[in-house]
């Protein structure tokens, strides 16, 4: 066969998600940089690395982010690794509507990967998801919600650029092997039923309350199981298994 022949073969073969995102100089310095790391994280946790799932936990009021994975024929997530926030806006409470700087609170998955962000690198999640829409303003329930680099934020969740090249890799890795939806969770804090019953004090609404109370269930699942159930969302906005 031709060599010419092959060349035109080989550019008609699909390109992979990972193949794509390299092909932007950020992404390629993040793997320069940071696969070490990141595989050194696997290595001190005894987990094989790649071919394992992700999954995001944020908290609030601690101001972190916490990365769980779950290796390939294991049914449990491991705590992998934890960033702090390095800026936050607005206070506990969801996000309602546009322009009132409150980071989201709820059950989200990262739909969109940013490599030529103006916050360095960005993964985006997919607020206002179902419950959002219907608890939120109908008309102008704000979005374009990202975890980023730098060091600002009307509702983001930013890392700054060293640590967002961490958690970017991890997420490349992820969709490379299959995983087409990355959960993200994001928590007032962790809601321990302590913790509930202070923000019952501390936040005297009952609507906030009672969402906080709905999003208790899933966090208190995932604590004692370190699984992740399907999740639906009820006409009235609550999240349930």
């Amino acid at each position: 066969m031709k060599l010419s022949l092959l060349l035109f073969m080989a550019a008609l073969l699909p390109v992979s998600f990972k193949e794509t995102q390299l092909q932007f100089p950020r992404v390629r310095a993040a793997y320069d940089e940071k696969e070490s790391v990141v595989k050194k994280y696997f290595a001190d946790k005894k987990i094989s690395f790649p071919g394992f799932q992700l999954f995001i936990r944020a908290f609030k009021r601690e101001q972190t982010v916490e990365v769980w994975v779950k290796e390939k024929g294991k049914t449990t997530f491991t705590l992998l690794h934890t960033y702090p926030f390095c800026a936050s806006s607005g206070t506990l409470g969801p996000k309602r509507k546009e322009g009132d700087l409150q980071i989201p609170e709820g059950l989200y998955v990262i739909e969109h990967f940013n490599p030529s962000s103006n916050f360095h690198l960005s993964l985006g999640i997919d607020y206002p998801n179902t419950s959002d829409k219907i608890l939120g303003d109908r008309k102008h329930p704000g979005g374009e919600i990202y975890l980023h680099g730098n060091c600002v934020t009307v509702g983001c969740i930013p890392l700054t650029d060293d640590k967002i090249k961490e958690l970017y890799v991890l997420a490349v890795e992820a969709r490379h092997s299959g995983q087409d939806k990355i959960p993200v969770h994001i928590f007032p804090t962790k809601l321990s039923d302590a913790s509930l019953q202070g923000l019952k004090q501390e936040f005297d609404n009952a609507t906030t309350q009672s969402f906080w109370g709905n999003l208790k269930m899933m966090y208190d699942d995932f604590e004692k199981t370190k699984k992740l159930k399907t999740v639906h969302v009820t006409a009235a906005g609550r999240y349930s298994f």
